[in-house]
């Protein structure tokens, strides 16, 4: 069978690929959303960057702890064994996409905002069709493949080293 070079095969590998992802997603969709939120200038773009490091700590959690078990388990009810690579990536992107918008659209506010308070509910139903939009074409057309591009040169540099010893 033909072994996949675009995903981690271990722990290690799976750190970096959350690594690569994470860091390029928060740092792309945060100051989109919080541009098209309150205005594209230096003042919200540097008032992000303050923020961006508690974020990404959070996303690292949830994709852990929540979004990753949760894909696991709904991929294979929309996948078959027979489908495509590309495939089997959208619906992991689809379903990790909704999860973290949904889950950062009320954390990532409260996080800004430096509060738990009631106004990211009720602004929902604005914010997170925008958010999910943001986010999933950010993780499609840019975390994603940079990250399976890594794991494909690691995995290429790997069996050179095999093949030279």
């Amino acid at each position: 069978m033909h072994e996949e070079t675009r995903l981690p095969r271990n722990g290690k590998e799976f750190i970096l690929f959350l690594a690569i992802i994470s860091i390029l997603s928060v740092n792309i969709i945060g100051p989109l959303i919080m541009g098209f939120e309150f205005g594209f200038n230096k003042d919200v773009y540097f008032d992000t960057l303050q923020v961006i490091p508690f974020v990404w700590v959070c996303v690292v959690i949830l994709v852990t702890f929540v979004a990753n078990p949760l894909v696991t388990k709904l991929v294979p009810k929309f996948v078959k064994p027979t489908d495509s690579f590309n495939a089997r990536v959208l619906f992991t992107i689809l379903f990790s996409v909704t999860i973290l918008s949904i889950l950062l659209t009320i954390m990532g506010s409260w996080i800004g905002m430096g509060e738990i308070s009631w106004e990211p509910f009720q602004r929902f139903f604005y914010s997170w069709p925008r958010n999910f939009f943001i986010a999933f074409w950010v993780e499609t057309l840019i975390a994603q493949p940079i990250a399976r591009l890594a794991m494909k040169k690691l995995h290429a540099s790997q069996v050179r080293k095999t093949v030279k010893a």
